[in-house]
């Protein structure tokens, strides 16, 4: 029986695409080893995801420090490092810092981390946390911040303001909340909003309740206790 011979099909590079761009990985491209092109692989993909990442700074620099990612060499500006001003970086040098990549430049050789994104998060989420621990009908403590034509605000403190809309400021009703309250006062209020993150407070509604409950407190006398006789009047007046 005549064993039948199969023409093998023609390959063309396309075929070894795959292969080949594996093989480039190892064997680098020339001007980057393989190492650094793999590492900026990797930070390229921190940059996409923004993958918090946990640092230690190991230099100090003109205007920020240096911390190593994946090997490479990467830049925290100073205005970059915290929430609040760093006026001296010296005191960084060794510490530990959790970074997110904002900018990757293999080409320039550029790599820019910055740590105060995260911590701003964090300082939302944690804000968000104590207001909504707020509880409506709860009264508290607090230092009035700043007056407009709409109301006041109040600090209530850990960085919390609430808003005391003008008609919640005084049983009375006034054209500007400066008539019965100024900057820089401490005041009582009663919460009477929680939503959306916004804190909603009232002065008045505290004035209302004093006034009731004065009024419970005041008992008038009955009809058959009040004298009315000239001598109920005058029995207590002493003559010389």
């Amino acid at each position: 029986m005549e064993e039948k011979l199969t023409t093998p099909v023609a390959e063309s590079m396309d075929d070894f695409g795959k292969e080949l761009e594996e093989s480039y990985k190892v064997m680098g491209d020339g001007e980057y080893d393989t190492d650094t092109l793999l590492a900026w692989q990797k930070i390229q993909e921190y940059l996409e995801s923004k993958e918090i990442l946990t640092v230690e700074i190991s230099g100090i620099v003109n205007k920020g420090v240096i911390a190593l990612v994946e090997g490479i060499r990467g830049f925290i500006p100073v205005s970059r490092l915290d929430i609040k001003h760093v006026e001296d970086t010296n005191p960084w040098l060794g510490r530990t810092v959790r970074v997110r990549v904002i900018q990757a430049d293999m080409e320039n050789n550029k790599l820019v981390l910055s740590a105060r994104e995260i911590l701003k998060e964090e300082a939302r989420e944690e804000k968000k946390l104590k207001i909504s621990n707020i509880k409506v009908g709860e009264v508290l403590e607090g230092t009035v911040e700043k007056l407009t034509d709409y109301g006041a605000f109040i600090a209530l403190g850990d960085d919390i303001t609430g808003l005391c809309h003008i008609s919640q400021i005084s049983l009375e009703k006034i054209k500007h909340p400066k008539v019965a309250l100024e900057e820089g006062q401490k005041v009582t209020v009663k919460v009477i909003k929680n939503q959306d993150g916004k804190v909603g407070l009232s002065i008045k509604a505290l004035l209302e309740a004093q006034v009731e409950e004065e009024e419970a407190d005041f008992e008038i006398p009955e009809s058959e206790n009040i004298g009315t006789s000239l001598g109920d009047l005058f029995k207590n007046l002493k003559l010389n």
